[in-house]
């Protein structure tokens, strides 16, 4: 059995249905009753007892970083015989400037895990594909899409690809103490990823970049001025390579990753 938290995530909805597709016996830590297709464990991570109570039988755990009392989650999972803790960290985990609060809960959690004794893997994703979900509103009511950083090129990864290293990360031997950074095949600035989501659903969509003093207000209104900050220092000071494209999905799954245009075709009914 393998426990997956945030099973109603992108990563982890995605890793539950790969599992389950691959015949594993899935159990999903939800906060409330979900339409997944594993055993369902109500539950918090920022709770260890209600992580504990779903620990039964379970011999491999997909956890996310950044929760409350993680040192005692992880105890709870040692104590319980757990054999493979599967951590999604990110590649924040590598900026320089790791004062910033996304930075550290990534680096904290990745230091807790490897220290559990507890057999790990971690795996550093860069910005999902998903992520371009937030502009679905703008594009559902025109066709502008208004966007900060507009010179940041990524190389964002779909979260299946995701799911599927975690799944092998579980199912396959060689990946105990493995830090898996994962990508997609090719950096796209926002206006490139403008550009195919407009030819996945057939329309032509205008790119218009925000200023920093509109992208600072726009963000300021939704999170902590701490991590609005630390953005900036992603994307703007270029703290952080997005940019590089990595070989590991493909050398973890046997085939190359998706393509943002793919996701997009596969993503399109969200958009209209």
């Amino acid at each position: 059995m393998i426990l997956v938290t945030g099973a109603t995530g992108n990563a982890g909805g995605a890793l539950v249905r790969t599992l389950a597709a691959a015949g594993a016996d899935v159990r999903a830590l939800v906060r409330r009753a979900a339409d997944l297709p594993a055993d369902l464990a109500i539950g918090d991570l920022n709770d260890p007892a209600s992580v504990s109570g779903a620990l039964d039988g379970v011999r491999g755990v997909f956890l996310l970083a950044g929760y409350d009392r993680m040192a005692e989650t992880l105890a709870a999972i040692r104590k319980a015989g757990v054999e493979h803790v599967v951590l999604l960290s990110a590649v924040a985990a590598e900026a320089t400037n790791l004062d910033n609060p996304i930075s550290r809960y990534h680096v904290e959690s990745e230091a807790l895990v490897r220290e559990c004794g507890v057999p790990w893997t971690i795996l550093r994703p860069r910005t999902f594909m998903s992520n371009t979900l937030r502009w679905a509103d703008q594009i559902k009511t025109g066709n502008v899409v208004r966007e900060a950083f507009p010179d940041a090129a990524v190389a964002t990864v779909d979260p299946l690809d995701i799911a599927a290293v975690a799944a092998a990360s579980f199912l396959d031997k060689g990946h105990d103490g493995q830090v898996h950074g994962l990508t997609g095949p090719q950096a796209l600035t926002p206006a490139e990823r403008v550009t195919i989501l407009g030819q996945a659903l057939g329309r032509e969509l205008t790119f218009e970049p925000l200023t920093d003093e509109e992208a600072r207000a726009r963000m300021t209104a939704a999170m902590p001025a701490a991590y609005v900050d630390a953005f900036f220092g992603f994307f703007a000071r270029g703290e952080l390579d997005e940019a590089t494209v990595l070989p590991t999905v493909a050398e973890v799954t046997g085939r190359p990753p998706a393509t943002f245009a793919e996701w997009a075709t596969a993503n399109a009914a969200a958009f209209r």
